[in-house]
């Protein structure tokens, strides 16, 4: 029998995938849909598969209009590459307010007024910011889900200043592809929050605080202490993924994300204000996340799923930002807390994740210099000036004061 070349090989593996995507939508097309929308995001595995299942499908079934997701997670890079070859999604999502500003600015978002009330969402998740070149104020994002931060979790005895000073108790990972680093900026940020107060963290995420201002570099020094900067463990932890899962009666830095692993080994949490040091008179604040759909392409099938997922009725993952959703059934104690917290029925403050509300450079540049940091923490004072330099001033919302 006569092999394939390779190149030949290749030809026809192409040629099949296409006939089987023409089939395919040929079938859909006779049974009455109506278009489709491509949608870039981060999700992958069990978070996608729980995202296509509750999300997807049912929008599918309802509107008869095909989903097609592209999952990355170098999503910065792909949504860029994406834009510079003139052919950007109909729909993403990411999970940083300041590249979308920046793509707003640049005339790259489409408005999403009209398609849901933002008057149901907090100003931090979902804000009217001014462009150039286009009138008024408007909303350009979305929050499809959101993360509660400033959390530690534990299993054993509740941890205080003083346990938590011994940086052999703590589970530390830097490890994340693209974005390696961004546990750290969490530390940072969330001790900087609860040493300095929420109007501190405000003026530093936006650029009108200097990175070597002493409460910026006390932040810095802090994290460095707790767990043991320049040290064989500390440098391990660039090569460690941060959700490796490490021994019991330890202490975890993350976000909500975590809830089901630390619950299901008995852990629970305390608020990062118990067992950081120093801390002021407004500590308390809680730093969030989320992650925001943007429209690129605003054609009738792009902007139908964005009316479905700012939706009461969709059953969207993890946490709601939606004030007008009902609490999830299903959720035990620990969740619907932490929903209440994020969706501002608690008096508490809330604070946008300072990175994500920077530049993209800033952000990316901030994340290199905690992995520096981990090894050779006297180097802090020149990482400080680099990232001064990239530091630009900007308007975003990023707490919340009920």
């Amino acid at each position: 029998m006569r092999r394939l070349r390779p190149r030949t090989a290749g030809i026809l593996c192409a040629c099949l995938v296409l006939l089987g995507a023409g089939v395919f939508a040929g079938v859909r097309w006779a049974q009455g849909w109506k278009g489709s929308v491509t949608l870039l995001a981060n999700w992958s595995g069990e978070e996608r598969d729980q995202f296509e299942e509750n999300i997807i499908e049912p929008f599918e079934r309802t509107y008869r209009i095909d989903v097609v997701y592209q999952g990355s997670s170098a999503l910065s890079q792909v949504l860029a590459a994406d834009m510079v070859a003139g052919n950007p999604p109909d729909v993403a999502v990411l999970p940083s307010p300041g590249e979308l500003l920046a793509y707003a600015v640049d005339g790259r978002l489409q408005p999403l007024d009209g398609l849901f009330d933002a008057g149901h969402y907090d100003r931090i998740w979902a804000p009217e910011v001014t462009v150039p070149g286009r009138e008024g104020r408007n909303t350009y994002w979305l929050p499809v889900k959101t993360g509660l931060k400033s959390m530690v979790w534990y299993s054993g005895e509740r941890p205080t200043v003083e346990s938590a000073g011994d940086s052999e108790r703590w589970c530390l990972g830097m490890e994340s592809g693209a974005t390696s680093g961004w546990p750290g900026t969490d530390w940072v940020e969330d001790i900087l929050l609860q040493q300095a107060g929420p109007q501190v963290y405000e003026k530093w995420a936006n650029g009108g605080l200097d990175w070597t201002h002493p409460a910026v570099r006390k932040a810095w020094t802090t994290w460095g202490k707790l767990v043991g900067a320049g040290q064989g463990r500390a440098v391990r932890a660039l090569t460690t993924g941060y959700g490796e899962d490490c021994a019991g009666r330890r202490l975890e830095h993350l976000g909500s994300f975590r809830a089901g692993h630390w619950r299901a080994a008995g852990g629970d949490y305390v608020h990062s204000s118990e067992i950081v040091p120093d801390t002021g008179p407004d500590a308390g604040a809680w730093e969030v996340s989320g992650d925001l759909a943007i429209l690129l392409n605003p054609t009738e099938e792009a902007r139908q799923l964005i009316r479905y997922l700012a939706s009461t009725g969709a059953a969207l993952p993890d946490h709601s930002a939606n004030e007008a959703a009902a609490p999830d059934s299903a959720q035990d104690a620990t969740q619907k807390e932490i929903g209440d917290i994020l969706r501002g029925r608690q008096e508490e403050t809330r604070c946008w994740d300072a990175s994500d509300t920077m530049p993209r450079a800033m952000r990316d540049a901030f994340q290199q210099a905690v992995l520096r940091f981990l090894v050779e923490p006297a180097s802090l004072e020149a990482q400080l000036k680099k990232l001064q330099k990239l530091s630009v001033e900007q308007s975003l919302p990023v707490c919340s004061r009920d």
